[in-house]
């Protein structure tokens, strides 16, 4: 009996050796040497994140499950670990800046089973993904991909709106969404067990450091959820399942509406990159609304000639209800009514004009059927003799079903580009599309703006002819809402959602309300805040095609802000952002050629700030032009004042009312 207690306290030591020897760690530093990527492989594989002093993230676990029982991340065996350093630039195209330094650290693990681990340490945040190199294609039962936190942190959650009458339980129901809502100010711990969130989510942390969840280079896989159902100080990874059954149906039968899902989330090849799960991190919040990550973590353009791409601005019907007046015609989808819309646009200098809901047979999803008020090739035409282009409103499952013809077809007919909406969703199939829409437009020299889209993931780097994603609780909600406070959720969307991409914010109203007078009328909608509020955000967004939303009848009557937002670009050389603060107020310089453009917006407190122009490269203007809030803007939202502001010591004061804005142009 002793021998065999004394083998069994042996086995036990040897076998508590064996576990402590086969812990491995592995650290992975910024090129500023700030953060610190600390892996642990034992009997899973961890990783955790430091900022100097500071936890960004606690050891959190990453894995999949296949759904032949392979496990990546789980008994992990190292094979090698290789490192490697890149400093270099990319240039990126119709993007808020010309050139990006590219300067990263990496760690590639090799691991036993096929597969690798690459993590990336970059001065702005992380990122990791998984590469597989199975011979066979694959399925991916799940996925684990935690963030764990060391405390009960502040977070601001972007909860799925669910819809009410879907199939299957509480949290598969949220897989059919748009990808709007505000934020909603919580703690980690007290995050609503059966709400998902979708991205980008920041999470507060200490010493005034923030953390933007995110995702990049999002192709063949479903899009990633975060689910807090315990309580506890992080997130789980939570995917819509892979559609098993699904019909047409939804918004005018434009909709493909899962009725069921497979147990698994993906079906894919086996030897591939797996989408990089990242994280933004700053020390000021200023930084996260300057972030290139997901832009430098996609992949580069498939393009080869991307000259025929024309980003611009566009004047929009859908948000003003086609109210026109003061013409000898009754306005509304008639070819009178666009050719009004042509016409503004062309007096302007505004490239493009789209076509919104209405100009196809209702109900129909056929592209081919075109409402009898409506000659597309008259207005294209019309178009093209006054340098307006023709932009084409698409539901998903209408353009999903006959893509190709459709494309050749309207290509063919002369126009630009389509507004694609109402996917609602990311599970696998819906990803899938957004790559073969990309694709298949380029093919036809068209360009697209993904609207009822999820964020982006960097598809405007792969195909540059996706100039927008919406993907945000955008103005159009002025139609409706008279709850949501837009005004604070607009200072909060450039440290978030913009940290993801550009975004179809479709800003520009010329009606403008105060927060007591403010309603929502679906005809006749306004915005909240000021006039030069919505001036100064087609400085602050990033929108390569950019939306007025109002109406040109409206536009007219306001000639002197009309001439000046058909002036401001889309794209730009540059981007500084000067001051901001999360929820609160935001500053931002914009450069193309030779002039700077420097918005300013806050939300309901009326602010006194001075804007530093010194920190502009080569900046060496005395004077500048600037729309600002008026004496009454408080009282009266459009009233604002326009003219000469000099720069003294490279430094301008502004006066913001409540709900406010200004912007310059040096």
């Amino acid at each position: 009996m002793k021998k065999n207690k004394t083998t069994f306290i042996l086995s036990a030591l040897l076998l508590f050796a064996t576990s402590a020897f086969a812990q491995k760690q592995y650290t992975l530093q910024s090129p500023d040497k700030d953060i610190t990527v600390t892996v642990e492989v034992g009997e899973r594989i961890t990783y955790s994140v430091m900022h100097a002093n500071t936890c960004i993230l606690a050891p959190s676990p990453i894995g999949m499950t296949l759904t032949d029982g392979i496990q990546l991340g789980q008994k992990p065996v190292v094979k090698s670990a290789k490192t490697r350093s890149v400093n270099q630039s990319v240039e990126a195209h119709f993007y808020k800046r010309a050139e990006i330094p590219e300067v990263f650290e990496e760690l590639a693990l090799t691991l036993k089973g096929n597969y690798k681990v690459i993590f990336r340490a970059y001065d702005e945040g992380v990122a990791y993904r998984f590469e597989t190199d199975f011979r066979k294609p694959i399925i991916i039962e799940s996925e684990t991909a935690d963030f764990n936190f060391d405390a009960d942190y502040k977070a601001l959650i972007p909860y799925v709106n669910r819809r009410a009458g879907q199939e299957g339980d509480l949290i598969s129901q949220q897989f059919y969404n748009s990808f709007e809502n505000t934020y909603t100010p919580t703690t980690l711990s007290q995050m609503d067990p059966m709400k998902l969130a979708f991205l980008p989510v920041l999470v507060e942390l200490k010493d005034g450091k923030k953390a933007v969840i995110t995702e990049a280079d999002l192709e063949d896989f479903p899009g990633l959820y975060l689910r807090n159902e315990k309580g506890n100080k992080g997130f789980t990874a939570v995917h819509a399942g892979y559609p098993k059954t699904r019909e047409q149906g939804g918004h005018n039968n434009l909709q493909w509406i899962v009725k069921e899902r497979e147990n698994f989330i993906a079906k894919t090849e086996g030897k591939r990159s797996f989408p990089w799960r990242c994280i933004v991190i700053s020390e000021s919040d200023k930084e996260l609304a300057d972030s290139d990550l997901v832009y430098l973590l996609a992949s580069p353009s498939r393009l080869e000639d991307d000259s025929w791409i024309l980003p611009g601005k566009v004047a929009w019907d859908w948000w003003n209800a086609w109210n026109i007046y003061g013409v000898d015609f009754k306005a509304g989808i008639n070819n009178d009514t666009y050719k009004y819309y042509i016409d503004f646009a062309s007096q302007y200098g505004i490239e493009y004009v789209i076509l919104d809901e209405g100009w196809a047979v209702n109900k129909q999803a056929d592209l081919f059927q075109v409402v009898p008020e409506i000659d597309i090739q008259e207005l294209v035409d019309y178009g093209a003799e006054r340098n307006v282009g023709i932009v084409l409103w698409v539901g998903y499952a209408a353009i999903d079903k006959d893509m190709e013809h459709v494309c050749q077809h309207y290509s063919d007919m002369g126009v630009y580009g389509f507004k694609v909406d109402f996917m609602d969703g990311d599970d696998q199939m819906i990803v899938d599309f957004y790559y073969r829409m990309a694709e298949t437009a380029a093919r036809y020299n068209l360009f697209i703006d993904f609207h009822g889209a999820y964020k982006p993931t960097g598809l405007h780097r792969t195909y540059p002819n996706v100039l927008n994603h919406e993907g945000v609780y955008g103005l159009e909600q002025a139609k409706w809402d008279n709850e949501s406070d837009l005004v604070t959720n607009e200072v909060t969307i450039p440290f978030i959602r913009m940290v993801a991409g550009p975004l179809d914010y479709t800003q520009g109203a010329m009606k403008n309300a105060n927060k007591n007078n403010f309603a929502a009328i679906y005809t006749e909608p306004m915005s909240q805040g000021t006039r030069c509020r919505q001036l100064a955000e087609y400085v602050i967004f990033e929108s390569p095609f950019n939306m007025l939303c109002d109406s040109p009848s409206n536009y007219l009557n306001e000639d002197e802000c009309t001439q000046f937002i058909a002036t401001v670009p889309t794209t730009w050389d540059e981007t500084v952002v000067l001051d901001g603060k999360v929820g609160e107020y935001v500053v931002i310089a914009r450069r193309k050629g030779y002039h700077w453009y420097v918005g300013a917006i806050t939300n309901w407190e009326e602010r006194d700030i001075v804007v530093n122009l010194s920190v502009l490269p080569k900046f060496g203007a005395k004077s500048g032009k600037i729309f600002r809030d008026g004496k009454n803007a408080n009282r009266v939202a459009k009233d604002y004042v326009s003219g000469q502001i000099q720069v003294m010591g490279n430094r301008v004061k502004l006066h913001l009312a409540k709900g406010g804005g200004a912007v310059m142009v040096f």
